[in-house]
């Protein structure tokens, strides 16, 4: 009954956190549209931090109001666990499925992306993120702050960089969904935008305050360390709003709105999950988790590379960073 009863927790936490991740992130991009604000930055930007919101909110509260260290390995293993499943299995899928969209006719076998754009996404990945692995050999405090305030300062160059720069493609304007909360407007109101964002993010916290509760019991029912459970499942609960939009927005042909809904959520949760984990807790990563982290800096690293060297990504090559997410997870 036990079991029974922490697999419905976790079922409706994350039935409450992708709820409340749709709310908030259909607001956001309306928000945007409303202030003008490019597609690019709406997609890697906005999008972006409105799906990693779960992951970003999981160990903000694990880490901060949870009382015991049980807690803090789920916040970790949330803070890691996000980017490596984003460079090793989301990235791959979305060439999988693009070669099986070209087989069956809908679209053609090749990403069509503004490279340089992809280019900087990465860069700005692989910077933090290495910055973030080289503290886990650093016990200093002192580093650790310093290290937290440069990566959020470089998140905030980031987003200074993407809403400066000039939007070409207005390719998901015509797309974008009529608000939840008031269908029938051509054009919502910013008060109705507001109320349904703020409807979103209290259904994000409860999400993860259930997550974190449910992630603590069954770890404690099935024996297993709250870092490798949080490791896997919480990526694979929380990564869904990401995968959903990317998946549908590929199918459609635009891939640079899917595309950059990946990359720019790799970069925010490179930064500033990262700065909650580096401020929150001692960052002494065990082994398990720093092998996460090396991977997805291999994955984004060969992605980079194939930009750098071939100017495009092909999709079967794309496709092969998932041997790390599989092989990794058959260790465990």
């Amino acid at each position: 009954m036990t079991v029974l009863f922490d697999v419905l927790l976790f079922i409706v936490s994350v039935g409450v956190t992708l709820g409340g991740c749709a709310l908030f992130t259909n607001a956001i991009e309306w928000l945007g549209k409303r202030l003008g604000i490019s597609e690019g930055a709406v997609g890697s930007i906005f999008a972006a931090i409105g799906t990693t919101l779960p992951e970003t909110s999981i160990p903000i509260i694990a880490i901060f109001f949870g009382e015991g260290r049980e807690e803090a390995e789920v916040g970790l293993g949330a803070i890691l666990g996000a980017p490596f499943m984003l460079s090793t299995l989301v990235l791959p899928i979305l060439a999988l499925l693009l070669v099986l969209y070209a087989r069956a006719g809908k679209r053609t076998a090749r990403f069509h992306l503004n490279y340089r754009e992809v280019g900087t996404d990465l860069t700005f990945f692989l910077i933090g993120y290495i910055v973030a692995l080289g503290c886990a050999f650093i016990p200093s405090r002192l580093i650790h702050t310093i290290a937290a305030i440069a990566l959020i300062v470089l998140y905030i160059y980031y987003m200074k960089l993407k809403f400066s720069a000039t939007d070409q493609e207005e390719e998901g304007a015509s797309q974008l969904e009529p608000l939840l909360f008031d269908k029938a407007a051509g054009t919502p109101s910013y008060l109705m935008v507001g109320l349904q964002a703020l409807m979103g993010l209290a259904g994000l916290i409860l999400g993860a305050h259930l997550f974190v509760t449910a992630a603590e019991m069954m770890a404690g029912t099935l024996a297993m360390s709250p870092l490798i459970l949080a490791l896997l499942i919480a990526p694979l609960a929380t990564e869904l709003p990401e995968m959903s939009n990317s998946f549908l927005w590929l199918y459609r042909k635009k891939d640079r709105l899917a595309v950059a809904n990946v990359t720019g959520a790799m970069v925010f949760q490179g930064t500033f999950p990262v700065s909650v984990g580096l401020l929150g807790t001692e960052w002494a990563i065990v082994p398990p988790a720093s092998t996460t982290m090396v991977l997805a800096v291999q994955a984004a690293g060969f992605c980079l590379l194939q930009i750098l060297i071939g100017g495009h990504w092909r999709p079967w090559l794309l496709s092969t960073t998932a041997v790390l997410y599989i092989g990794y997870t058959l260790y465990l």
